[in-house]
This record gives C-alpha cells, sequence and structure tokens, in this order.
C-alpha cells in the first residue's frame, strides 16, 4: 500500500477523472513520480464501486484495494442487514478481506478481531479503520496458523470463504473453499458459541445441511430479488429445528420464515389460472419451498413444475409479485404490443417469444407463457 496515493495533489486528480475513459488513462504516464497510474485507476476504479456498493467509504483518506478484492466485498446493503440480528462483547472475522462485513456486524461487540492473511489489504483496511475512527485488533496471518495458536474463546466467528480455487475458477462445495470449512468447523465451535459463514447464492441447502453441525438458521439474502447471499448460522451444541429466513432487501416485501422440514409435509392444491397470479421472489424459489407457499398463503398452484400460484381474492404479505391476469388466446396478442415477458414451464424462452409474436420489452402490461394442468396458456395483466 502507498500512503503517497492520499497526497492532495494526487487525490484531487483522482476525483477529476473518476468519469475517465481507465483504458485511456493506463496508456498515460501518471504525472506524480510517487505512484504509477495503475495505482490512481484502482483508486478511481474504487470510488467508483464505492458508490453503490458502500458509499460509507467515499470520505477523505479512503483507500481502495485492487478490484478482486471490491468484487468479492459484501454490499454495504447485506451488511448492515447482518448487523442487525448479531451482539455479543468478542467478534472476530476470520477472512476479513476489506472489511465491509466486519465493519458492520462488529457494530454491537465491545473487542472486534481481524485475521487477514493477505498483509497490504489488511494495511489498507487499518488506515481505512483509523479514518473512520473504529477500533480492532488486526492479525496478519494464515486462518489456519491462527486457529493452530489461538487460546481465546468469542461470542462469534464471522468467515466469508475465498470461492476460487488456485487457477481462479470458481467453487461452491465446502470442502473446496478457502478454508476447508468441513475441516475447520469443529475447532470453530470449540471457541465460539456462534459460527457465521457466507456462502455463495447458488450452493446447495439440502448439501449445507448434510454436511455442516449444529446448524440452526439460514438466511437468503436478496438486493431487488437478485439473490446476494446464502448465510449460515452454526450454534455450538445445537440440536433443534432449522429455520430459514428469505429477506428481500430494497422491496416492499416482508420476509418469510420457516422450519427448513416444512416442505416436506407441506401439500400443495392445483388450480386453473383465477383472478391474480403470484410469482415467488427469488428467495422462495431459492429455498424450494413450493408446496409450502400453497398452503401458507392459501393458494392454488398451476402445475407441479409451474412455480406460480393464484386465487381469486387477492392475499396480502406474498414475497413476490401479485398481478391481477387473464388467460388469452395467442389471437389476441397483437403484433408490436409491449410486454414484460415472463416464460415459466414453456418451451419457449422470454427471447425466442418476444421474435415469434414480434414483441417490443418493457412498458407496465405482462404477458406470461406458461403450464396448467390443462396444458399450455398464455396469461395477459388486466
Amino acid at each position: 500500500m502507498k500512503k503517497e496515493i492520499l497526497n492532495p495533489e494526487i487525490q484531487k486528480y483522482i476525483n477529476a477523472n473518476l468519469n475517465a475513459d481507465l483504458h485511456s488513462l493506463l496508456l498515460k504516464k501518471s504525472p506524480f513520480p510517487e505512484v504509477s497510474m495503475q495505482d490512481i485507476v484502482q483508486q478511481i476504479k474504487g470510488k467508483q464501486v464505492a458508490q453503490k456498493k458502500f458509499p460509507f467509504l467515499l470520505k477523505d483518506g479512503i483507500i481502495f484495494p485492487p478490484q478482486l478484492n471490491l468484487e468479492q466485498s459484501s454490499s454495504e446493503k447485506t451488511a448492515v442487514y447482518k448487523s442487525k440480528i448479531l451482539k455479543g462483547k468478542k467478534f472476530i472475522d476470520l477472512t476479513s478481506g476489506f472489511g465491509i462485513d466486519a465493519y458492520y456486524l462488529s457494530k454491537n461487540f465491545d473487542a472486534i478481531t481481524l485475521v487477514e492473511q493477505n498483509t497490504e489489504l489488511l494495511e489498507i483496511v487499518k488506515n481505512n479503520w483509523e479514518v473512520l475512527n473504529k477500533k480492532a485488533q488486526f492479525i496478519d496471518q494464515k486462518l489456519e496458523d491462527f486457529l493452530t495458536e489461538n487460546k481465546e474463546d468469542f461470542d462469534v466467528i464471522y468467515l466469508d470463504p475465498a470461492r476460487r480455487d488456485q487457477h481462479k475458477n470458481k467453487v461452491f462445495l465446502l470442502e473446496d473453499l478457502s478454508p476447508n470449512i468441513l475441516e475447520i468447523q469443529d475447532n470453530l465451535l470449540s471457541i465460539s458459541e456462534e459460527v457465521i459463514i457466507k456462502l455463495s447464492p447458488l450452493i446447495d441447502l439440502k448439501y449445507l445441511i448434510s454436511v455442516l453441525k449444529s446448524v440452526s438458521k439460514i438466511e437468503i439474502i436478496a438486493v431487488r430479488n437478485d439473490v446476494k447471499e446464502v448465510v449460515i448460522f452454526l450454534s455450538k451444541n445445537y440440536s433443534g429445528n432449522i429455520i430459514c429466513n428469505c429477506v428481500n432487501l430494497e422491496s416492499d416485501e416482508k420476509s418469510f420464515s420457516f422450519n427448513i422440514n416444512s416442505e416436506k409435509n407441506a401439500i400443495a392444491e392445483y388450480s386453473e389460472p383465477q383472478r391474480f397470479i403470484y410469482i415467488p421472489n427469488n428467495t422462495i424459489l431459492k429455498a424450494g419451498i413450493f408446496n409450502l407457499i400453497s398452503s401458507h398463503f392459501k393458494l392454488k398452484k398451476l402445475h407441479p413444475n409451474t412455480h406460480l400460484y393464484t386465487s381469486e381474492l387477492r392475499i396480502e404479505d406474498f414475497p413476490g409479485r401479485i398481478l391481477e391476469m387473464e388467460v388469452v388466446d395467442s389471437k389476441q396478442i397483437k403484433k408490436k404490443e409491449q410486454f414484460n415477458l415472463i416464460s415459466k414451464n414453456y418451451p419457449l424462452k422470454p427471447e425466442e417469444i418476444k421474435k415469434k409474436y414480434q414483441l417490443k420489452d418493457g412498458g407496465y402490461q405482462y404477458l406470461i407463457f406458461t403450464q396448467s394442468k390443462k396444458g399450455k396458456i398464455i396469461l395477459k395483466s388486466v
């Protein structure tokens, strides 16, 4: 980390070029002998990412890490959400990275420890936390070495394992992550009452429950219906029911919590489309609770493989979109009409439907191509 990047003249140059073409900038020679143009562009990229992902870092004195570290960091939105469900005396982040999660998750703790094996990244976080007036113990060490030498207990351990292998390819199984969660889970639970692990949104929930010990809770977190994280909670000696919470941040949808085993016993009823059609948000689809949603909200399902629901009267608090719709014949669809196209359990994809019927994207109306128990149907918003 080059502290020279904080020189007021260099910072002025960075701020003046926030909208510049970065490829063109990289071809130029740095106007400052103490820093390279690569260093300058790294800071510009960091500020650009921070504007959307973690705006609290848009302060004088903040230093940004390379692009990969920015990409791997949690957003401020998801970190703030997680911080509201944690408190205690001693918090440790064993894979602190750029420290976004640690900054927020540790707000309700007295003592904070950050472990990070990337020395330069840890120095950047130390600088930034000083700017933000946030105190912590910073440990420059491999996680495995820290666990071998550690003699302390903690209230909460947090991990966000690296999800890329040595060839930079994405990996998902817990034994392929760095660190290998399956190898260290007993050690973690021996020194903490609660272990929280942030995982890929693509991870399979049944697989997680089958390989991890003492799972007490799972959080599926989306932002504007884009699933960002699956967060799993391990509680020491826990053997009770596992609760899963589906939350869609920055939406007006209520979160939905359920016992992870409840889907097994839930029975869905079926019906042809009625007045209202319900489209579950992506956290519900990720959870795979297709029958539970039907029975809980007293909605009818269109088809075993069509995850759309229906009712004659509007049911509020549904975790997803509610549309008033009617069944139409394909002949009623006019060329050049504008629709938000949805294809669920239907042979054609939206782009193919758009081409076949010569439709335009967008607008306020919806057109759903799907299937009920009686066969293929088309639904149009009223």
